[in-house]
């Protein structure tokens, strides 16, 4: 049965939510995950194959893993953490991709990238794509890439935001899953599963939670739901706070799926491939053969085009990847190729896309969006992170840093002189 009150509501079980009730839990403090899926992790989400691999169909990779603290936190575990160095970082299959193509577009694209750290140090912040050079060969396949990364176009992206991602260049893997590792961390804590939050009702003493089940009363919250709902969600706050709502429209969630295929005879390739389909527009996959070693095809779409194929349903991702594939290494490939999973993370009503980005001349949305409201809500979210965002470890520190505020609060109020009326016996 769930629980109708509890002295601190976390809105939210994914990277985030847990790390907050881990935090919290630690400080011995009462609280309670309120999530609307059946299970934790948000959008880490950990599949298994007909053979029991693991397939991340949400975040997978570790992140700036050298100070990232999901390593720890998986390794305490009893996770396996894979240090092998990511695709992207070693030249791709040379089919329809030359060596030296493959050198000039990479100078392009850090060409690019320092076009854009140049822009952002200006005052007026401007689209991203800005930064490309006209007339570059090289401009579409670089917007392809830009939607690997923020999940859309370089049109809707703040130049400013992009440059501030921190990234340590270090990139690792849990074997077991990513996202099974964050679910994992929040084993023990209380959670209310299949709750989707209704209402949050901070007019009274204590605020109220309205879900699907019920009212949960809560002395403070903390919100990690993502910025996609939150836009959405006009009515969610009782009182309403406009400038919350106003803020996460100015982070919206861009699109990354993930198809996996399985492939036969796939000893042909070197275990962690990479191999581009188009290089010559952004309507292009990339695809990682044999991830792990193990006989798989994980295919990346983002952008639009990630959202078209969502259109089409499920099949669509099969369709194209197939297509791509066999103009490059045959038709007889396609006989190789079987579905495996992918999750339309768009169509997802709990998140409504992957990651966030900032729109142009909204990149300081995400410090509006964090900032504690009356010292009772807070909030966290990878959308909060000034420079992980898009990523789990930016949900976990920024789940700690709420959690801390919170703790900071509750001393704060314990410490405040408190006014007593004097006894009629008082002599003055």
């Amino acid at each position: 049965m769930m629980k109708s009150e509890t002295e601190v509501a976390i809105i939210g079980g994914g990277a985030a939510g847990i790390a907050a009730g881990r935090r919290l839990h630690e400080a011995s403090i009462d609280c309670l995950m309120i999530e609307a899926r059946p299970r934790l992790g948000g959008r880490a989400w950990t599949v298994r194959d007909s053979s029991g691999f693991a397939l991340d169909l949400g975040c997978g990779w570790l992140h700036s893993a050298d100070r990232n603290p999901w390593v720890k936190v998986a390794e305490d575990q009893g996770f396996t953490i894979d240090k092998t160095p990511p695709p992207w970082t070693r030249p791709a299959l040379a089919v329809g991709f030359s060596l030296a193509d493959q050198r000039d577009f990479s100078d392009a694209m850090d060409k690019f990238r320092e076009r854009v750290d140049a822009a952002a140090a200006k005052k007026a912040d401007v689209p991203a794509v800005a930064s490309l050079e006209p007339g570059c060969r090289w401009n579409d396949l670089i917007v392809a890439i830009g939607t690997y990364i923020s999940g859309t176009e370089l049109s809707h992206i703040s130049a400013r935001d992009f440059a501030n991602y921190e990234d340590t260049g270090v990139n690792w893997r849990v074997v077991e899953g990513y996202g099974a590792a964050i679910a994992a961390a929040g084993d023990g804590l209380p959670v209310a599963f299949d709750s989707p939050v209704r209402r949050i009702d901070h007019s009274g003493k204590r605020l109220k939670i309205e879900t699907m089940k019920g009212v949960i009363a809560a002395n403070q919250a903390i919100v990690t739901l993502p910025s996609t709902v939150l836009a959405e969600s006009e009515q969610l706050f009782t009182p309403a706070l406009p400038e919350k709502v106003r803020a996460a429209r100015g982070l919206p969630l861009g699109l990354a799926n993930k198809l996996f295929m399985s492939l036969e005879r796939s000893e042909e390739f070197e275990p962690g491939t990479r191999l581009f389909g188009h290089t010559d527009r952004t309507a292009t996959a990339s695809y990682h053969l044999r991830p792990f070693g193990q006989p798989l095809i994980e295919a990346y779409f983002g952008g639009s085009h990630a959202a078209a194929l969502e259109a089409e349903g499920e099949r669509g991702f099969f369709d194209f990847a197939v297509a791509e594939l066999t103009a490059l290494l045959g038709s007889e490939f396609a006989r190789r190729l079987k579905p495996i999973h992918v999750h339309r993370w768009g169509a997802d009503p709990f998140a409504r896309g992957s990651y966030s980005y900032a729109l142009p001349g909204k990149a300081d949305c995400r410090s509006v969006l964090a900032d504690p409201v009356d010292g009772r809500l807070f909030f966290a979210g990878e959308a909060c992170s000034k420079g992980d965002f898009s990523t789990a470890h930016g949900g976990f520190l920024t789940g700690v840093a709420a959690a801390d505020q919170v703790i900071a609060a509750r001393h704060a109020h314990r410490s405040k002189p408190q006014r007593h009326m004097s006894r009629p016996d008082h002599k003055s």
